[in-house]
């Protein structure tokens, strides 16, 4: 593969630590302009409700995703200024004295922890009491659940555990060799509090959680927590002493991407089309539903944010089951398939199966598969109108209806999934050229921990969330009733 020249301007690394790989990008910090993106693959293991990864794993990967992106670049490794991880959030990693894995982390989607979700929501006096405190609900997705769960099914570990991190906390300690998360990344555990801003001592006290094992919490994802170490530059080929930001986890640094923040745009709606789909936007004021995970962002705002669990994937699996390809869709007209083929998350339906009502002699497997992606968009885009509320918007207003939803994720490229989104919510759409935009958010947190800089400035002058504009297409209402009059009456009875 033949190497681009050099670059003049400083470069900076951004990592997007997932479940599934790890990917640096190589970025110019003064442009933007994305230099290469190197890419390992991770390991996750587990059966039925079980998801785990040696976090060991993703340093491995880490180290070969920024070799990768080294060669690829042809950056010279002197010309990096600053490195910053994005990590999946929520999973759970214990760790020795020495630093090491006592065992390996619980994801995100482990759902082992809803019995706990469902005992601790109880103990501290119900949904409401949770988002007073730290913005959220438990729900097994939520790291305290996890940590519970480890007491009660594995106490000797978690007796043992001289350290408890978030992912992308272990990954910027080995780096720096400081113990910090940020706040973005923090409230996704409920044991930080997004109305103090800090670790909140009666969650530790419910949970049996000594604080000293937690990292110090940050200002921003974009705050320098220490330098490179001598023994991870070696390891990585990097020079020692460049700055490492504290980082966050990636959904913030999806924001951060897309410009979304203080310094940038606030009360803009963005959709994620992936395995899951997800809702946020970024604001200034407080989120205080049950409905949503009301987490911090990486830059001092807020990032009020709703997932479905039943996104791509699952319309997918439809369209394998039909024989179709995923585009040979056209709209469902009276049939309506509520693809929950996973439970669901938003709505609290974590034992749902898919529900499929109105055929027709007439209804064709095309009209089956449209149905299908109906179904999953009419799910998230009530959704959207939840997150909107939350920063204190009224969805139906015409000023905020007539603000474009940005569209990211692997379903963004996909011409069915963009007409039926445009169809269902009456919105102007952007979709963003960029499409590493987790990784390209952490490269401005490390520009930012690098020069000072607001990281939601950077990324907004690098125009990492920049991309054509569809216009609007009239509003499908009768489509939108017929699906969510289904949801209506059928939950929770028929759907579990």
């Amino acid at each position: 593969m033949s190497q681009s020249p050099v670059p003049q301007h400083p470069v900076v690394i951004g990592v997007d630590s997932s479940t599934q790989s790890t990917k640096a990008a190589f970025t110019d910090a003064v442009t933007g302009r994305l230099l290469a993106v190197g890419r390992s693959p991770h390991r996750v293991t587990g059966e039925g409700g079980a998801r785990e990864s040696d976090p060991e794993v993703w340093w491995d990967a880490l180290r070969e995703a920024v070799a990768a992106g080294l060669e690829e670049s042809g950056a010279a490794p002197s010309s990096v200024i600053g490195i910053a991880v994005a990590g999946q959030q929520h999973g759970l990693v214990v760790l020795d004295a020495t630093g090491r894995p006592l065992r390996p982390a619980l994801l995100w989607n482990d759902t082992r922890s809803a019995p706990q979700a469902v005992a601790l929501t109880e103990a501290l006096g119900g949904p409401a009491a949770w988002t007073a405190r730290t913005g959220s609900v438990p729900v097994a997705s939520m790291t305290a659940t996890k940590w519970q769960w480890l007491r009660e099914n594995d106490p000797a570990v978690a007796e043992a555990a001289a350290a408890v991190r978030l992912p992308h906390d272990f990954l910027t300690e080995r780096l720096s060799g400081t113990a910090a998360t940020d706040p973005g990344d923090a409230s996704g555990t409920c044991w930080y509090s997004t109305a103090t801003g800090a670790y909140d001592p009666e969650l530790l006290a419910l949970l049996g959680l000594d604080p000293a094992l937690l990292p110090a919490v940050a200002a921003t994802g974009a705050t320098r927590v220490g330098s490179l170490t001598a023994g991870s530059a070696a390891e990585l080929g990097l020079p020692a002493g460049i700055a490492v930001a504290a980082g966050t986890g990636d959904n913030m640094s999806a924001a951060v991407g897309l410009g979304l923040g203080g310094a940038g745009l606030l009360d803009h709606p963005v959709l994620s089309l992936g395995t899951s789909g997800t809702v946020f936007t970024a604001t200034r004021t407080r989120p205080d539903s049950p409905a949503l995970a009301g987490f911090a962002a990486a830059d001092g705002t807020y990032l009020p944010l709703a997932c479905t669990l039943n996104c791509t994937l699952a319309v997918d699996k439809v369209a394998a089951l039909l024989r179709l390809d995923r585009e040979d869709a056209v709209p469902g007209g009276e049939a309506v398939l509520l693809p929950y083929l996973d439970g669901e998350r938003t709505p609290d339906l974590p034992t749902a199966s898919g529900l499929l009502t109105g055929l027709r002699h007439d209804t064709s497997p095309q009209q089956l598969l449209g149905a299908a992606y109906e179904g999953a968009a009419v799910t998230v885009l009530r959704a959207l109108d939840e997150v909107l509320r939350a920063g204190g918007l009224d969805p139906a207003n015409p000023e905020v209806a007539d603000r474009p939803l940005r569209l990211i994720g692997g379903g963004a490229r996909g011409r069915m999934w963009t007409d039926t989104v445009r169809r269902l919510s009456g919105r102007r759409v952007i979709v963003p050229a960029a499409g590493e935009l987790v990784a390209l958010g952490a490269a401005a947190l490390a520009a930012g921990a690098a020069t000072g800089e607001d990281p939601v400035a950077v990324a907004a002058s690098w125009g990492t969330g920049a991309g054509p504009e569809l216009p609007p297409v009239e509003r499908d209402l009768e489509t939108w009733e017929r699906v969510g009059s289904v949801l209506d009456r059928a939950a929770p009875s028929l759907l579990g």
